[in-house]
């Protein structure tokens, strides 16, 4: 198991697209990847859970991924968070 504290730092958060994302990067790893917020936890694979963290930028989020492809799985959520969600700002 690998986790990881990190910072939202895109200026909408956690939104809709931005959620999408996250959710789509999830689903490409066998990896299962939980994000924690606050005490509530939601599965990365799914959009519903993802969205109802609300997460806002400046948000600290805590990733923890277990699984066979833990390491590479990690990094790229963290690099998609770090890249504010490839999105233009």
């Amino acid at each position: 198991m690998k986790t990881a504290s990190i910072v939202i730092i895109n200026k909408l958060g956690l939104h809709a697209r931005a959620a999408a994302k996250l959710v789509q990067l999830s689903n490409q790893f066998h990896s299962a990847i939980t994000i924690q917020k606050d005490g509530e936890q939601a599965d990365a694979k799914s959009i519903m859970e993802v969205l109802m963290l609300a997460g806002t930028k400046d948000t600290r989020l805590k990733i923890v991924v277990e699984g066979s492809d833990e390491d590479v799985a990690l990094e790229e959520v963290r690099r998609l968070i770090n890249n504010k969600f490839e999105e233009d700002e």
